[in-house]
């Protein structure tokens, strides 16, 4: 007997309610590994040139070929899977190797921003006096601004490394997790668990750090993930203005700013393959965030 309408419908929507995570999952687990290994397994040298002038990729009509003798071994001459630059750099291998400085600065940068952000927004949220009340003010200052140019001004100040491009990044995001966090602990420190807690003698601090904070953290890793894609952002932006890591780096801001204005001349790939790994990348750690938002949130 024939599935009903209303069967079918009902299959097809649990599918495609798992299908956004399980797309996110692969991305997200797809940039971790490149940024691990992504030099290791690049074809070349992604800061050494391999020709003299740019190069496009294969067309797509000749892509199954070049795959089929990969495979096979009998490829008389390496392929530029992505085509090369107008400094004859192999654009594949730089795009595979970019995550390793721009997904590792946005998992540092919100490591130490939820780990910070946190923290304050306990204090903020479980006592009382002018020391909460400074923070969430100075939380107000730093979220007035425009995030992007903040960080711009900030990196360039600081110095154009990958070390002071993280801390700022982490500052300019603590207080998203100092608000997330304070709130959560506003509700949770009137609960009754609080008051069993404290007519038992334990101190506040204790309660706070013990009791309050673990069942306070889940609006904060939800919102890591939307954090991470946007570190990812803010990191190829501060690099395509010039005010991020210095070239030849592997890194996509570099990658795209370095060749835009080729693409009038009818080079495209050199920009657009960085620019479609950000996004993708970006648009994983989202489908991520966003699906424990509606399971969790």
């Amino acid at each position: 007997m024939p599935p009903s309408a209303t069967s079918v419908s009902r299959i097809i929507h649990r599918a495609w309610r798992g299908t956004p995570l399980g797309l996110g999952i692969v991305i997200m687990c797809s940039s971790l590994g490149l940024a691990v290994f992504g030099p290791v397994i690049a074809p070349y040298d992604p800061q050494i040139p391999v020709s003299a002038a740019a190069e496009p990729p294969p067309r797509l009509r000749d892509l199954a070929p070049l795959i089929l003798k990969s495979l096979q071994g009998r490829l008389a001459n390496p392929v530029h899977w992505f085509g090369t630059d107008d400094s004859g750099l192999d654009i594949f291998s730089r795009v595979i190797a970019a995550p390793r400085v721009d997904v590792l600065i946005a998992l540092a940068a919100t490591g130490l921003s939820l780990g910070a952000g946190t923290l304050l927004g306990l204090i903020a949220g479980y006592y009382s006096n002018w020391m909460t009340e400074a923070l969430t003010r100075a939380s107000d200052v730093i979220q007035s601004f425009p995030l992007f140019i903040l960080a711009m001004v900030l990196v360039a100040l600081t110095g154009r490394n990958v070390g002071n491009i993280i801390v700022t990044l982490a500052v300019l995001f603590i207080p998203v997790y100092l608000r997330l966090t304070r709130a959560q602990v506003l509700s949770e420190r009137t609960r009754n668990y609080v008051e069993a807690a404290r007519a038992t003698g334990n101190r506040e601090l204790v309660i706070a750090l013990r009791h309050v904070l673990p069942n306070s953290l889940a609006p904060s890793l939800i919102q890591a993930p939307i954090t991470i894609g946007a570190a990812i952002l803010q990191t190829a932006g501060i690099s395509f203005v010039g005010a991020g890591v210095r070239p030849p780096t592997p890194e996509w801001g570099i990658m795209i700013a370095s060749s835009a204005n080729s693409i009038i001349l009818g080079e495209w790939w050199p920009s657009v393959f960085p620019g479609l790994a950000i996004s993708l990348t970006v648009l994983g750690y989202a489908l991520v965030g966003n699906a424990l938002e509606n399971r969790y949130g």
